[in-house]
């Protein structure tokens, strides 16, 4: 048989022209091989139960040391944050009060005729004595320390009107010395109802006796 015959019986083989990436049984050309000397590294069963329980035990308590350290961290950080906001308010309620101080001055001094204090806040606003009103408070402010515009008023001795405002709030001041001049009887005061913004005209001290809330 001539090797042309040989090869178009080859070719006629049906078997010729099956894909030989289909063959079975082909062992990979490269093996991985695990080094000896690292047999048992990161292999936890080969750690013995009782260490594992142990560093079990060790995270837990790990975690609730933690856990408490920034439970105090932040009550701490609350209580920075809550004295921090109570003494703005501070701030406020004493401007506040310096301007009805303010305004009860002004409105006594300017009367027309006899001196006399407000009857109501209100005519600190609007002062209707006057042809043309006037203003010695552009508006009714609010207590810092009860957001309210609901203010505890000093009546002047006998009824005749109003010489002083203080807030209603029973909380205790942060703030307990280093007054102003003008604000001396706040120092040490148990209460912010003892802040006292009161217009005295110069004189004979007459005495103030604060009046009921209403």
């Amino acid at each position: 048989m001539s090797a042309t015959e040989a090869r178009r019986n080859q070719i006629a083989n049906p078997s010729f022209f099956r894909p030989r990436t289909h063959r079975r049984h082909l062992r990979p050309r490269v093996r991985l091989v695990r080094d000896p000397a690292l047999k048992g590294v990161g292999e936890p069963h080969n750690v013995p139960r009782f260490l594992l329980r142990r560093a079990e035990g060790f995270t837990y308590l790990g975690v609730l040391l933690l856990v408490t350290i920034m439970g105090f961290g932040l009550a701490a950080f609350g209580e920075l944050y809550s004295h921090a906001a109570q003494r703005d308010k501070e701030q406020e309620l004493l401007f506040v009060g310096a301007q009805f101080r303010d305004a009860i001055a002004s409105y006594y001094n300017r009367s027309p005729g006899a001196k006399s204090y407000p009857k109501k806040l209100e005519d600190l606003v609007e002062d209707q004595r006057f042809p043309m009103p006037q203003h010695h408070l552009r508006r009714i402010y609010r207590d810092p320390m009860t957001d309210s515009v609901e203010w505890a008023v000093v009546e002047a001795p006998g009824g005749a009107g109003i010489m002083g405002v203080y807030s209603r709030s029973e909380q205790a001041p942060v703030k307990s010395g280093n007054f102003a001049a003008s604000e001396a009887a706040f120092e040490a005061a148990e209460n912010y109802s003892k802040w006292q913004f009161i217009y005295s005209p110069p004189g004979p001290a007459s005495s103030a006796t604060p009046n009921p809330a209403r």
